[in-house]
């Protein structure tokens, strides 16, 4: 029966990571409909995503009290649902704006309510020694939920026309979902009291406390500065999806379909692998981190090096893939090594909320750097130029990598 409950939550909760998503980070794969549809220019959209990434910087200090102080059976279905209903209001193609504010209730509901509480409650599903496996059984199950999610929507735009009652009508499909896992999760999620005492004030002070441990913590730190160099490189992998479209001249509904597979399909590549060869060949989520990194930057290097100009866009396709596929084999586990620090079980929540708050903190600026390089540089020269910035940061990548691993040898022979 404990195994069964475990499993149901497992489920629920991969059901959430893979819609709570959908309508924040839909321009992984509706980049081109956002700018043509909506009318936004690269630096605009960067900038929403800029303004949204702040509000997820301080929700994820808020989410230190909030995940050790409520239970997820509450926390996880109020974030999905408030994220579907602020997508309904998105359907109406708002003025820029009022898009600004509704990429900041997404950047609440799913970053600062819903991924620190998801984080915690898989950690505590598994072992010490399965962690990898089960961020990257994680990732994978993601990646099936989005895809199929975004080819249905894929679907639903390019029946209505492939126009903008297409997109509107794919856009309102992302948010009765999450609003239906929001209500799915809060039956097969266990409702638990998380810090047990009766008073308020004294699971304030607690959950505070842990707060407080957690921030004190160097090896939290290091790990956090570990998935912010991830997520810094993740954050230009969708720029792939442009590329495509303005170098080559990829049809519309091509690029899409080439977007999913691009954000998504590759979860569920990227998540078993690199939760198997952490776990089981390197035995350590952050020496794969490391090897990973060496990859990526290499990969990147040479992808800027290539003759663009004349080159076959099913090669570009598939070298493009597989450096993102690098990249999500890093994502399915950077939050791992918290195990490997040993993060004392009382503030994991407090911990997966600051290595959030350090780690997706690329998301507060790095689309306002790519965008504005790509519009200050038209054309394929700013291409390279995010393409060489990703490389460098993969390079600072491989150095932080290295000082966490030897912070953890340094903590397991303590």
């Amino acid at each position: 029966m404990k195994i069964s409950k475990k499993r149901l939550s497992f489920a629920a909760l991969m059901l959430g990571a893979g819609t709570v998503y959908k309508l924040y980070f839909m321009d992984g794969a509706f980049y081109v409909q956002i700018q043509e549809i909506m009318g936004l220019s690269h630096t605009q959209i960067g900038v929403i995503y800029s303004v949204s990434g702040l509000v997820s910087t301080f929700g994820f200090l808020a989410a230190m009290f909030l995940t050790d102080r409520f239970s997820k059976r509450k926390m996880i279905p109020f974030a999905l649902i408030g994220n579907g209903l602020a997508g309904f209001a998105l359907a109406f193609f708002p003025d820029f704006t009022v898009m600004v504010a509704l990429f900041c209730s997404f950047a609440v509901f799913s970053d600062m309510l819903f991924w620190p509480t998801m984080l915690k409650a898989i950690r505590l599903i598994g072992t010490d020694e399965d962690q990898g496996r089960m961020f990257g059984f994680l990732e994978t199950g993601r990646g099936l939920i989005d895809t199929i999610v975004n080819f249905m929507a894929l679907g639903l735009f390019a029946l209505l026309g492939s126009g903008a009652f297409g997109f509107k009508a794919a856009v309102v499909l992302f948010g009765v979902l999450t609003v239906i896992i929001g209500i799915i999760s809060y039956f097969y999620l266990e409702d638990d009291e998380i810090i047990n005492v009766q008073s308020s004030s004294e699971k304030n002070k607690l959950a505070f406390k842990g707060v407080v441990e957690a921030v004190k913590d160097v090896n939290i730190w290091l790990v956090a500065e570990n998935i912010f160099m991830v997520y810094a490189v993740y954050s230009g992998i969708k720029y792939f999806v442009p590329f495509l479209k303005e170098i080559y001249a990829m049809p519309l509904i091509l690029v899409s379909a080439y977007g999913i597979i691009n954000s998504y399909v590759l979860k569920m590549v990227g998540g078993p692998i690199g939760g198997f060869i952490s776990d089981k060949v390197t035995k350590s989520a952050a020496k794969f981190i490391r090897i990973v990194f060496v990859a990526t930057a290499l990969g990147l290097f040479g992808f800027m090096m290539l003759p663009h100009d004349n080159m076959n866009v099913y090669i570009t396709m598939i070298l493009a893939l597989v450096i993102s596929s690098f990249v999500f084999c890093m994502r399915a586990v950077f939050f791992a090594p918290m195990s490997e620090v040993k993060v004392p079980i009382s503030i994991t929540g407090s911990a997966m909320a600051l290595g959030s708050f350090i780690g997706y903190l690329p998301g507060a600026f790095m689309g306002t750097v790519y965008g504005s390089q790509l519009d200050a540089r038209p054309g394929l020269a700013g291409y390279k130029t995010v393409f060489t910035t990703m490389a460098c940061i993969a390079v600072g990548g491989i150095v932080i990598s290295s000082v966490l691993i030897n912070a953890i040898k340094k903590k397991q022979a303590a």
